[in-house]
């Protein structure tokens, strides 16, 4: 079994949009394990970000997807053969190590990781080519420092796995042991609810009558519902 666990910067206070954002190479990853990945965290009840805009990406890292970052609990990254190929995904993962507070979860798909540790085989070609088309040595520095960072925390190797269900269901298990360990913080005064709080009181006659009511909360993911259908909550 590979080497499990979780690395974080510095934690703070903080909500969150999302539990979990996947950082991966679309040619290689996107229509299988990404794809299969993405759908079992869903599955879950674990509310995943995935880029569906890939074809649309220019040279820069668009706002939008830096903010998915910064509101994500967890990061993904998917380790795969041509990651390191594309300038997108470097500046993605450095933004990913500089998100304080965010858990970071390495997954080496059909790759080693001591090549992504060390940058050989495919990504230090891929380094070599981005170095020699940008002349940048020091961004290109920054991406190999990064790389190794991250890939020196406990994750996931594929090959230690006798199938991809297998090897999802191990990150599923996991990913899932840190959402619901993680505790949703409530302002000590928080502002505009009262005035709810009463409203529900008077439509459930709470403290009025001495008897059982049925209360249905519906709404999108993440608020404390089951998602896509009511649950069922007693008041007496």
């Amino acid at each position: 079994m590979a080497s499990q666990g979780v690395a974080s910067s510095s934690s703070s206070t903080r909500w969150w949009t999302y539990d979990v954002f996947l950082s991966f190479r679309g040619e290689d990853t996107r229509d299988n394990f990404t794809a299969h990945l993405y759908h079992a965290l869903r599955m879950k009840g674990i509310n995943a970000f995935i880029d569906d805009d890939e074809l649309k990406r220019g040279e820069e890292i668009s706002q939008a997807l830096l903010k998915a970052i910064e509101v994500s609990r967890i990061s993904i990254v998917v380790f795969s053969q041509t990651y390191a190929s594309s300038k997108w995904c470097l500046d993605e993962l450095m933004k990913i190590v500089e998100t304080v507070g965010q858990t970071v979860l390495p997954v080496f798909y059909k790759v080693d990781p001591s090549d992504v540790r060390h940058q050989k085989n495919s990504y230090g070609e891929a380094l070599a080519k981005h170095k020699e088309r940008f002349n940048d040595d020091e961004k290109v520095e920054k991406w190999k420092s990064t790389l190794t960072q991250v890939a020196n925390l406990s994750g996931w190797h594929s090959k230690n796995y006798r199938n991809e269900a297998e090897f999802i269901d191990e990150i599923i298990q996991n990913v899932s042991r840190i959402v619901n360990h993680t505790y949703l913080h409530v302002a000590n005064h928080p502002i505009g609810i009262e005035s709810r709080v009463q409203k529900i009181n008077s439509l459930l006659s709470i403290g009025m009558v001495n008897n059982t009511r049925m209360v249905g909360i519906l709404g999108a993911g993440g608020i404390g519902n089951k998602q896509n259908s009511s649950h069922i909550g007693r008041s007496t």
